[in-house]
């Protein structure tokens, strides 16, 4: 059984139990951070056999950045310390709401919650592939019948949100294996997609003119505007810890179908109707990724330390220039690409 030490301060309608297994010798440690931030509760174990002890912090979601930091900065050199973070479904009794304090959060998830669901999501395995596969099968037959249902189907398969979001992120915290990992996993995706695509208008040749396939031949400034809202949708949802469904669907939306179109297009022999495929895609990835950014910084995710900060900082200003730039040239072809097929 737990020793329970109550410090309760007060309530909060959304938190989350610190679980930090350290030395015995650090627990006066944990027990200052704790009280330093006035978290809701504290308890610990006794010591065991190896030395250690378990602490937990019953901690409000707008203070748990600050609480992980403090624990991380005072027990990071120690090698037998794990930080653990539990969630909490109820407590009873009830508490009480703030609703002015309510409304001033401004982040749910931590940077460390974040970051493990987001990089989970952007791992390249058979898994990722076999979604990919199916979901650009679905979106094919969906879009050649011209079945918004079926299509509609398909977005909910893929699974695109992750690497886009992870290459947000990655280039927010400065990590450059993650962004590798992210945008990897986004290239070999999305030409599984088109290939996959194309092998399916080679070997059931029919007539591709739905309005479903040929509303994705070209680009008009409200697909990017979609585009925008959903990167940007993604990223609150799992900086507040709203369910991600939806918004994947978005994300499919101005990703999977037009990487199934440019297959389609291909395999069918009409490659100028696949260009146009293709810049709708392209516009689509960078507008997703710099809203995604955007939302990022927005939300105050920051990496932890001064050096890493440092480094951050570099990634995030090279990151916004360069989806900026290449959104202005996009939009600039897109412009002249449409000036050039009305003088047809």
């Amino acid at each position: 059984m737990l020793a329970i030490e109550t410090l309760f301060r007060g309530a909060a309608t959304a938190m989350k139990i610190i679980e930090v297994t350290a030395l015995a010798e650090n627990c006066e440690t944990i027990v200052g951070i704790a009280e330093h931030f006035e978290v809701l509760d504290f308890w610990r174990s006794k010591e065991d056999h190896s030395g250690r002890c378990v602490s937990r912090l019953l901690v409000q979601d707008e203070k748990r950045q600050e609480v992980m930091d403090a624990l991380q900065g005072a027990l990071s050199k120690q090698e037998q310390t794990h930080i653990v973070v539990i969630p909490v479904d109820a407590v009873l009794p009830r508490p009480e709401v703030d609703e002015k304090e309510q409304q001033d959060k401004r982040m749910k998830a931590t940077r460390e919650e974040l970051y493990n669901d987001v990089s989970r999501g952007a791992q390249l395995d058979g898994n990722y592939l076999l979604l990919v596969f199916l979901s650009t099968i679905v979106a094919a037959i969906g879009l050649i019948e011209d079945n918004v249902a079926v299509v509609i189907g398909a977005m909910v398969i893929a699974p695109l949100l992750g690497p886009n979001i992870a290459l947000a992120l990655g280039s927010t915290l400065g990590d450059t294996p993650l962004m590798g990992t992210a945008l990897r996993t986004m290239v070999v995706g999305l030409s599984f997609a088109v290939l996959s695509a194309f092998a399916i208008a080679t070997i059931w040749p029919l007539e591709l003119t739905s309005h479903e396939l040929m509303s994705r031949t070209y680009v008009k400034l409200d697909s990017i505007a979609l585009a925008l809202a959903s990167g940007a949708a993604a990223v609150l949802s799992l900086t507040t810890g709203l369910s991600s469904v939806l918004v994947g669907v978005m994300v499919a939306v101005a990703l999977l179908p037009p990487a199934a179109t440019i297959g389609l297009m291909l395999g069918a022999g009409n490659s100028q109707l696949a260009e146009g495929a293709a810049l709708l895609l392209a516009a689509n990835i960078v507008s997703v990724n710099l809203s995604a950014k955007l939302v990022l910084l927005y939300r105050g995710i920051r990496p932890r330390t001064w050096v890493e900060k440092k480094k951050a900082k570099q990634s995030m200003i090279l990151s916004l220039l360069f989806w900026l730039i290449s959104l202005a040239i996009l939009i600039a072809i897109i412009y002249a690409r449409g000036e050039q097929l009305l003088g047809q």
